[in-house]
């Protein structure tokens, strides 16, 4: 017969103990933690599914701070923009409740709030999330635009918008104040009107002529450049009668002068005495013509030069940089490439030729990315900017008998366009299409709450333990753990000696 020794059997009870000290040591951990295991290795054919959704899970993760990382920069770009169209309402408010009431500088109260606008608008531009400038496309580290004395006064030999200006006004005006416009006289009962060079940018365009005076023929425009006509032949106009010349101006806008005959003499404004002859009354009207042609050059064509030249410093990108003027300004005829040493870039960030949105992208699902860039030179942005500036800088000479009818005329062009016209992008289409991108983050935001809540409960059914059943473990094993003890403790006691 074989008997097992003492010594080896009291190793097996105490390699027994230890084991369930340790199980008791592990359901107390997760008691404390909550967790099955602290290795995948532990959840047994589970582990697989259990890395798999905590990778999930860190991809939601992910997503999630890049869609509040993004919704912060898209509910600033809001606000900005918000802001911007405030302002620009409010300018067009205080422009059309101006009077004409120019300071020592020359500049009306309606204009001193356009300054102070646009000083506010260009602040806005330049608005930075963190170390990202919002405005300057993909180039985030670069600030949007130059700065409002840049801009306005030149930097250096660059010319800012000021010289811009004034040089336009001079090509649109030309030598004689006419708007580049030649008044003759072809026979001694006609008159004629023609631009002064084909195909030039400048001063007024002849768009039609019309009159009433019985047996009288008008013609055009017609001809390079273009010209038009008027010939009484052997009438004469009665009272009443009118000749109608219209024009359209450097920005696009319309106007007419519009003669009416009179037997007053000297005439009033836009009169013409009729003459005991039809040739006295061509001179007449002639002489009533270019009269009337000045003033409406001195008044309308000079806002129109101011606000076509905002569009010729303000209106540029990556392929069409501004339009500048080579002297004599008086009698050019075309427009040239404005260069980076010769033109303030008001423009400073990036100038790409894609959409201003893929400026700036970003992830925000598997699948799914939001664009949501923006440049200041954007037309919304860029048409607001180059109308506030040009209210900003206009003045008006206290010995200038034509300045309030100019400050008129500019006002009428400044409300159409704060207002933003038809077919211009405005401010509220750039941040609808914002609103695009931040319903996008919204959507997607809900959506990885919703599959993470669902992973996190298959997580939890894996990876996680029930503290009932644990605390039962831990009881039944405690008190295994107690009667092995107190087994091993009386086999330690035995001995020869007890036992004999």
């Amino acid at each position: 017969m074989s008997v097992i020794s003492v010594g080896a059997r009291s190793a097996l009870m105490v390699q027994s103990l230890v084991q369930m000290r340790a199980q008791l040591d592990d359901l107390n951990r997760q008691l404390g933690t909550g967790q099955k295991s602290t290795t995948y290795a532990g959840l047994g054919l589970d582990r697989g599914m259990s890395v798999t959704l905590n990778a999930r899970l860190s991809a939601i993760s992910g997503y999630s701070d890049t869609i509040t990382m993004v919704g912060t920069r898209l509910d600033l770009a809001q606000t900005t923009l918000s802001r911007m169209a405030t302002i620009t309402q409010n300018t067009k408010a205080a422009v059309s409740k101006s009077t004409f009431d120019p300071d020592s500088l020359g500049q009306t109260t309606a204009q001193k709030t356009a300054m102070a606008s646009l000083s506010e608008f260009l602040s806005l531009l330049n608005t930075q999330v963190g170390d990202r400038y919002m405005f300057s496309g993909s180039a985030t580290d670069a600030p949007s635009v130059d700065t409002l004395d840049h801009i306005l006064n030149g930097d250096g030999g660059k010319a800012g918008l000021k010289d811009v200006i004034a040089q336009r006004q001079q090509a649109d005006l030309g030598a004689d104040g006419l708007g580049r416009l030649v008044l003759s006289a072809p026979t001694a009962r006609s008159v004629a009107v023609a631009e002064d060079a084909a195909n030039s940018p400048f001063g007024f365009k002849l768009s039609g002529i019309s009159s009433s005076i019985a047996g009288a023929t008008v013609s055009g425009p017609s001809g390079s450049p273009a010209a038009v006509s008027l010939d009484l032949g052997s009438a004469n106009a009665v009272a009443g009668d009118t000749v109608r010349v219209a024009f359209t101006l450097p920005d696009g806008t319309s106007e007419n002068v519009t003669l009416t005959a009179t037997t007053a003499n000297p005439p009033g404004a836009n009169q013409f005495t009729i003459g005991a002859t039809p040739d006295d009354t061509a001179a007449n009207i002639k002489a009533a013509l270019t009269a009337s042609v000045g003033k409406l050059a001195a008044t309308a064509l000079t806002a129109a030069s101011a606000i076509a030249a905002g569009n010729d410093f303000f209106n540029t990108d990556a392929t069409h940089p501004p339009q500048r003027i080579d002297p004599p300004y008086a009698t050019a005829t075309a427009l040239r490439d404005g260069t980076p040493a010769d033109t303030v870039a008001w423009y400073t960030g990036e100038d790409g030729s894609g959409p201003a949105r893929a400026t700036a992208t970003a992830a925000i699902d598997q699948s799914i990315s939001v664009s949501y860039g923006t440049r200041a030179n954007e037309e919304g942005i860029r048409y607001a900017l180059q109308n506030l500036a040009v209210a900003a800088v206009t003045t008006y000479s206290a010995s200038d008998p034509d300045a309030a009818a100019k400050n008129t005329a500019m006002q009428q062009r400044l409300l159409a366009n704060l207002d933003t016209p038809p077919g211009v992008q405005s401010i509220q289409t750039i941040q609808s299409e914002l609103a695009g991108a931040q319903a996008s983050l919204k959507a997607a935001s809900t959506r990885h709450q919703q599959t993470a809540a669902t992973l996190q409960g298959l997580q939890e059914q894996i990876t996680g333990v029930s503290n009932e059943e644990v605390g039962s473990q831990i009881l039944a094993l405690q008190t295994r753990l107690s009667a092995s003890l107190q087994t091993t403790a009386k086999l330690y006691q035995l001995s020869l000696v007890n036992f004999l």
